[in-house]
């Protein structure tokens, strides 16, 4: 049976007098709306014929009883606005005295309701709206918290617990009005980066999440089980393989924002299903895909800011081209003081134990390679950063490069301590490819859970020709974090992933 709060059972009996009066508390009507909160508030003056005949809707946020009259606070998607109620001015005929009271006595804070009036200013020189005609939309039977203030400015009640917070973000949303501003910046974001893509004759296209095979990256993933087939399919940990199989059949340049799915710990900065932006040009390099980076999110920090400097916490990032550029090698000895560019396995351990880095036995060299770069290198990394030229161990997808024998041609993009973007010059020699996998699944043997696994369909497209390709993956939620100035994964996600609800 469902336990209710003494303000959740005054709600109730309020619905119920709303009514035994006659009020629909769910009207299946519409309610025509023809401006908003902020525009009026934005263009509205003093003496203008403007906004004589207006119409609004939203939640009513405050009330404030005063004899005959009333005020209120209406907060639309655009913010609030003050409404005036006069007692003799309301709904013109028999419903004048019914609405007075019912406002007045029987809607509740969250309510929906809908106001027609004109615009005014009062004494005290706020904007407001004179209502003619009130209309309840929709009857709320939970209280919003609602922030109180002491006499010393001291705040109580605000719903600030992030707990709370990411489980009920319809709350958050209605309360905290700082939250939207972050996903419309998110959504301005995708825009911002369609429209660069878009310029340059990409095609945004869809592929699979549920796969046969899950490959394209180095993780753990959920697993399902389809009925009909009787066959085991995975959620894609990334779309990788798929998009170059297009560029196999033909394309020039295709992109996709995809939500992908790793079986693997949460953090701030980690939550098991996410969204990022993969992209593959043919007939370009990873060189030729770091110019395009740097293009693309200068021009979304432009758009989402004015500025190509945007504060994240204590630290104000510049997105001006050209970034720092760093070689993996160069970085760890230029941070940590050690070349490790000539080291085998057993030296890289010792070096790891030296540095207090842990590493276990499931590693190979790529792995330990890794965990000393994350260690020692990564947090030292503000501004963005290019880290280029990778061991062959680290990256089996990536091509090897041109010019220095044991690295491969990939680049990854460091920005606020943490990795945004993956690019290579992307493999495409089938048997080269195959001896790659080959040495993963000599790694999962050993233990290494995130180990790719070997896609024959991948290598069977590959040795049907892939041009030349460079290709990319940026993480939405980081690069969402940095732009939005969050500091957890879970304040840029509407419903972020949580442990189950304690009753």
């Amino acid at each position: 049976m469902q336990h209710l709060s003494e303000q959740e059972i005054v709600r109730r009996e309020n619905l119920q007098k709303l009514i035994d009066a006659g009020i629909e508390p769910y009207p299946s009507d519409t309610f025509d709306v023809n401006a908003t909160a902020l525009e009026i508030k934005t263009n509205f003056q003093p003496g203008s014929e403007q906004y004589q005949s207006v119409s609004l809707a939203g939640r009513l946020m405050s009330k404030r009883i005063m004899g005959k009259a009333s005020f209120g606070e209406l907060q639309d998607a655009t913010g609030r606005i003050q409404i005036y109620i006069s007692r003799d001015d309301i709904c013109p005929g028999e419903d004048k005295t019914l609405y007075n009271e019912a406002f007045k006595k029987w809607f509740d804070l969250g309510d929906f309701i809908g106001v027609k009036g004109f615009a005014f200013y009062t004494q005290m020189g706020e904007c407001t709206i004179h209502v003619t005609e009130l209309k309840l939309l929709s009857k709320s039977l939970r209280p919003l918290p609602v922030v109180k203030t002491d006499e010393e400015g001291k705040v109580y009640d605000a719903f600030t617990d992030p707990e709370q917070r990411y489980r009920q973000r319809y709350v958050d949303l209605v309360v905290n009005s700082h939250v939207k501003d972050v996903f419309i910046k998110r959504t301005k974001m995708y825009n911002s980066m369609r429209e660069y893509l878009n310029a340059k004759g990409y095609l945004e296209v869809e592929t699979p999440i549920l796969q046969p095979l899950y490959g394209g990256a180095a993780a753990r993933p959920f697993t399902t089980h389809h009925n009909t087939l009787d066959m085991k399919l995975y959620l894609r940990i990334a779309n990788e393989l798929y998009l170059k199989r297009l560029i196999v059949g033909g394309f020039d340049g295709v992109y996709e924002f995809s939500k992908d799915f790793r079986n693997e710990g949460m953090s701030r900065f980690h939550n098991p299903e996410f969204t990022q932006i993969e992209l593959y040009v043919a007939y370009k390099d990873y060189e030729w895909m770091m110019n395009l980076v740097e293009e693309m999110i200068e021009k979304v920090a432009l758009d989402l800011h004015g500025t190509t400097q945007i504060k994240v916490g204590e630290n104000l990032i510049d997105f001006k081209r050209p970034w720092k550029r760093f070689t993996m090698y160069g970085a760890i000895k230029h941070f940590t003081g050690i070349d490790i560019s000539e080291m085998d396995e057993a030296e890289l351990r010792e070096t790891a134990k030296k540095l207090h880095v842990p590493v276990d036995n499931t590693m190979g060299k790529g792995k330990i390679i890794d965990e000393i770069f994350g260690e020692k290198c990564e947090g030292e990394l503000i501004q963005p950063t290019f880290i280029t030229d990778y061991p062959i161990e680290m990256s089996p997808l990536a091509k090897k490069h041109k010019s220095k024998p044991g690295l491969v041609e990939r680049f990854e993009a460091i920005c606020n301590k943490k990795e945004i973007c993956n690019a290579f010059s992307e493999l495409n020699d089938p048997i080269d490819q195959r001896q790659r996998f080959e040495a993963q699944l000599e790694l999962g043997k050993r233990g290494d859970e995130e180990a790719m696994v070997l896609d024959e369909d991948f290598l069977r497209a590959l040795e049907y020709g892939m041009p030349p390709t460079a290709g990319l993956g940026i993480g939405m939620d980081r690069l969402a974090m940095i732009m939005t100035n969050q500091p957890s994964i879970q304040d840029v996600l509407f419903f972020p992933q949580m442990k189950p609800e304690k009753p």
